[in-house]
């Protein structure tokens, strides 16, 4: 009777379902709990989103692996038929080898009404313990989470992430964008980004990471290429969220290297609120590279003169953020990237003792199929013959049945050859002889 109560009071963590998409439309923003400085009507507009988007993200779920990438899976946590919470968590690689969580969201309202006293700490434990073993292809989880979430903090924390860099996230306004604009950049080596540069691209992430954040990131040369999924995915963007990427490196002919790259995310609606998204990677020899870079993304941004652009550098990349600080960038968010590893059981066979196994057992393949027949063995008579000669007295010993010894025939004339016979008076007259 205990066993059926605390098996009732738990919730129950399941893949979401196309039933549960209106509940979803009901959570209110007051209700929700995502932490600190994260916003609940933001929240709320995402799950809208994932409401409107269930259908084909559905669809992109049965497609093979190679082409989720990037496809949120979404997991939430039932208690007698009412949803405490979600989570959604996404691969980072192409490999898919690690995970990112992307959102954990209790509901404090759906808590009380069922009257389960588990909060944001409780649902969001089990729905990261529910993704560390069901997601088997992940041996590395990661997150980011803001250094003012302190409940989202102590979430991670208390299930086994760890601090692997902090990310400061700057914002160029357009005032400042327009003299970095009006210089000449020094790149004589602009090369625009293809397939056939991937093995470029990895090179120079390589060496760009320090090797625990390499680990944790675990990118290969598919990850630098693009894919028919990320060209379709591209062309909706550009549709819904009036969006344009441009990318482009910086290539070195004599060590034949990619030195510097960068992607720029113009959003083309040119609204304030709205500011352009810049990824920026630099070899660590090469940081003269940094104003040349962003003088050349400024040029890029000159038809769009309102909006801004938002710029990530994290805490071992020094240089990056001395260039942003002279230039007067303002820092506006700071997060925290923390990860952990995961080793899923693997099933094994039963051990066996060395004690209990008997020596029948251990030598049973050196056992006789079945009863041994003994028979005549005979040599065969070009052999015999090459064995027997006429200065021979004895031939070649063979066994005859296993009953006696017998020498062997003459082949001249088919009798057995004896020694000749010696008596006591040849070897008398042999011995005064030699006197």
């Amino acid at each position: 009777m205990g066993r059926s109560e605390t098996t009732n009071s738990v919730p129950v963590i399941r893949p979401l379902q196309y039933r549960d998409l209106d509940e979803l439309r009901q959570w209110r923003p007051e209700d929700i709990n995502a932490g600190e400085s994260v916003s609940p009507d933001l929240v709320c507009e995402e799950i809208e989103r994932l409401c409107r988007w269930y259908g084909p993200l559905k669809l992109a779920s049965l497609m093979p692996r190679k082409l989720q990438n990037g496809v949120d899976s979404t997991f939430v946590a039932e208690y007698h038929g009412k949803l405490l919470g979600l989570i959604q968590v996404a691969p980072c690689n192409q490999g898919r080898s690690t995970w990112q969580v992307n959102r954990i969201v209790s509901n404090r309202a759906t808590a009380v009404a069922v009257g389960h006293s588990s909060g944001y700490m409780d649902v969001g434990s089990r729905l990261l313990r529910y993704c560390f073993e069901k997601v088997w292809e992940a041996r590395t989880w990661m997150i980011e989470v803001d250094i003012n979430n302190k409940s989202a903090l102590a979430l991670y924390r208390f299930n086994g992430f760890q601090p692997l860099a902090q990310v400061t996230y700057w914002h160029i306004s357009p005032e400042q964008l327009q003299p970095l604009a009006q210089q000449e950049p020094d790149l004589p080596n602009l090369l625009p980004v293809s397939n056939a540069d991937a093995q470029l691209l990895y090179q120079l992430d390589t060496a760009s990471m320090p090797p625990l954040v390499r680990q944790v990131f675990d990118h290969q040369i598919l990850d630098f290429k693009g894919s028919v999924a990320t060209s379709v995915g591209n062309t909706l963007d550009r549709w819904l969220n009036q969006t344009e990427t441009v990318s482009a490196y910086v290539f070195e002919p004599q060590r034949k290297a990619a030195i510097g790259y960068f992607k720029l995310v113009i959003n083309q609606s040119d609204q304030p609120e709205s500011p352009h998204q810049a990824d920026l990677t630099v070899h660590p020899a090469y940081t003269w590279l940094y104003p040349e870079l962003l003088a050349q993304m400024a040029r890029v941004l000159q038809p769009y003169p309102t909006s801004g652009l938002k710029l990530a550098s994290l805490d071992y990349q020094p240089e990056r953020e001395e260039f942003l600080n002279q230039i007067q960038a303002l820092p506006q968010d700071r997060s925290l990237l923390m990860s952990r590893s995961v080793w899923h059981k693997v099933r094994e066979a039963k051990p066996v003792s060395l004690e209990s196994l008997q020596l029948s057992d251990v030598l049973s393949g050196l056992q006789p199929a079945g009863k041994p027949v003994p028979g005549r063995m005979s040599w065969s008579w070009d052999r015999r013959q090459d064995y027997s000669g006429a200065d021979s007295y004895w031939g070649p010993l063979f066994w005859d049945g296993g009953n006696a010894f017998k020498r062997s025939l003459n082949p001249a004339e088919g009798q057995p050859m004896l020694p000749p016979e010696i008596n006591d008076e040849d070897d008398d007259d042999r011995c005064d002889g030699d006197e």
